[in-house]
Parts: structure tokens; C-alpha cells; sequence
């Protein structure tokens, strides 16, 4: 009789940050404590400082790694926009409107990090970092688009404010208005900024 495998390290880590995700989701950022993650990832509470130290650097991995997600997704679209340099900026913009990024249960995980990053200096380090990401890959495809590069920094400022607001109402109430309609309106907000 063989023994069963155990999984490696990387693999027991990943499990414990799509529990945490998934924890973040439905019992937001009070929610996330140590015993809740393990009976989430069918493990033993041990096995979050074991790999983490504590729920609060588990937390920043997941966040990481959930941010990491979602800058995959942006980068699938504007690769699979070809090489003109206004369908990469329109699809980068309009992947917010589709899954895997237009999706409740991210917006939940995403609130509770926003939420986390207002109290925690390390969270909020994190959050800095990964919107500045965001606002510097839109400053490259503005520019691409021959946006000046002394507008560059805000206009990516106003895209990704634009971006987030229809974002966040589309996964809150989608009845107002539909992805279609989020990719009309960004559409033509990036139309004027490239227009000048």
C-alpha cells in the first residue's frame, strides 16, 4: 500500500491563499482570522504560521497573488489586441468589464483589502504598489497612443478612476448599466484623451 501524497510546499501555500480569498470574500476583512482559513483550506491552524508566520502576511500574499491575477488578465487582453496601439489601450481598459475581473466575489476580496490597507502600514504599502503598476502600464499604452508626456500621469489617473467607478457598479448592481455599455463610456473618455 502506497502512502498518500502530501502536497509540496508552494502547492500547501497556494491552497491557503485561495482559502484566504475566498474567505476575504464572504466574511470580508473581520472574517479573516486563523481558525477560519484553516477549516476553509481543510487544514490544521498550524499550517497558516507555518507558512505565513501569522493571517497578516498570509493576507499580503493573497493580496499579491490576487492582484498578480488580475494583471495576467489585462496583459492576456492587450496581447490578444495585436500590435495597434489604441485596440491594446481599449483592451487593457475593457478586460475590467469581463471575468475573470468583473466578478462579485473579487470585488468582495478586493473591498476587504482596500479596507485592510486603511489600518495596516504593510497593506497599505501593498495597495500603493500595485495601483502604481496599474497607473504606470496605462501611462506606457497612453503614450503609445501619442498621449504628451506631460498628460500621461493624469490622464492615466483619470482612466483608472473611470475604470474602477464603472467597475465597482457594475459588480455591485449590474441593472444600471451593462459591460457594453462600460465599454462605450471608456471608450470614448480614451478617445477624447488621445484625441488631445
Amino acid at each position: 500500500m502506497s502512502k498518500p501524497s502530501r502536497a509540496t510546499p508552494e502547492a500547501r501555500r497556494l491552497d491557503l491563499i485561495a482559502a484566504t480569498a475566498r474567505v476575504l470574500a464572504s466574511h470580508g476583512a473581520g472574517g479573516a482570522s486563523v481558525r477560519t482559513i484553516a477549516t476553509e483550506a481543510g487544514v490544521s491552524p498550524g499550517l497558516v504560521t507555518h507558512h505565513f508566520g501569522g493571517v497578516a502576511r498570509l493576507v499580503e500574499a493573497t493580496y499579491d497573488h490576487v492582484a498578480a491575477q488580475v494583471a495576467q488578465a489585462l496583459e492576456a487582453a492587450v496581447a490578444r489586441a495585436g500590435d495597434d496601439p489604441r485596440a491594446r489601450l481599449a483592451a487593457y481598459v475593457e478586460a475590467s468589464f469581463a471575468p475573470p475581473i468583473a466578478d462579485a466575489a473579487l470585488l468582495a476580496t478586493w473591498i476587504a483589502f482596500w479596507s485592510m490597507a486603511r489600518a495596516d502600514a504593510a497593506m497599505a504599502a501593498s495597495h500603493a504598489r500595485h495601483y502604481a503598476g496599474y497607473r504606470a502600464r496605462l501611462e506606457a499604452l497612453l503614450a503609445a497612443c501619442g498621449v504628451a508626456p506631460a498628460r500621461c500621469r493624469l490622464a492615466a489617473v483619470g482612466v483608472a478612476a473611470l475604470v474602477d467607478g464603472l467597475w465597482l457598479e457594475l459588480c455591485l448592481s449590474s441593472g444600471t448599466f451593462d459591460a457594453a455599455e462600460a465599454r462605450a463610456l471608456t471608450g470614448d473618455y480614451l478617445a477624447m484623451l488621445v484625441a488631445g
